[in-house]
């Protein structure tokens, strides 16, 4: 089926809510605004600058100030306020012993991405953790991670591919580059967004992930 898996880091193979809504309350505050931790959910998958933009008309000073904060804190504490999903580690083993080749695809800073995979034990499962680079908004935008993943791998073939995700950007950046993409349901986003999206498939829990994948 597919000879290459990417997969997204928050909300899929990690559950770093407690973290980001942490980092976001942080950044909010700077400008004195308060919010509800349960209002901030749709903050955890897609980039900052675009959620800065549409909830709060931010400017892009005010952006670049508020993702300045929220990483100060992320650095510090929040990308501890983190945990593997159950089940990740087997199923990315049972994936690598499939003979599968798997990716990371994530708006992530890359050099957080590595850290946090490495600090809970599952980069030894990925031949390549692909993420933002520093300081570039454009290149934080999913397509542009999956499209350098998919350079990295040097894959022509792109039904050879897949993508798994949790939110709709996932989804439309692996369709935007060309991939099928599979939406989780234990993360962060609902049925229809995935299925507005466009998911192909959609997973309830990684039983049913594994079985799409295998």
């Amino acid at each position: 089926m597919w000879n290459t898996i990417l997969f997204d880091l928050d909300g899929t193979l990690t559950d770093s809510q407690e973290g980001i809504i942490n980092s976001i309350i942080c950044a909010l505050e700077h400008f004195g605004i308060h919010e509800e931790r349960a209002s901030l959910l749709e903050f955890v998958g897609p980039p900052l600058d675009e959620s800065f933009r549409l909830r709060y008309q931010f400017s892009e000073e005010q952006i670049a100030v508020g993702i300045e904060t929220f990483r100060e804190y992320f650095n510090r504490r929040g990308w501890l306020e983190n945990a593997p999903y159950p089940g990740a580690a087997e199923l990315l083993a049972e994936l690598r012993g499939a003979g599968k080749r798997l990716l990371v695809a994530t708006s992530k800073p890359e050099n957080m991405a590595v850290r946090v995979l490495e600090h809970f034990g599952l980069a030894q499962y990925f031949d390549r953790i692909c993420g933002a680079p520093p300081d570039n908004q454009e290149g934080a935008r999913k397509v542009c991670v999956v499209r350098a993943a998919l350079r990295w791998a040097g894959i022509e073939d792109l039904s050879s591919a897949v993508m798994v995700g949790d939110r709709r950007h996932d989804i439309e950046g692996a369709r935007e580059a060309g991939l099928q993409a599979v939406g989780v349901l234990y993360g962060y986003g609902s049925r229809e967004e995935l299925e507005k999206a466009g998911a192909a498939y959609i997973a309830a829990d990684m039983d049913e992930l594994r079985g799409v994948l295998l």
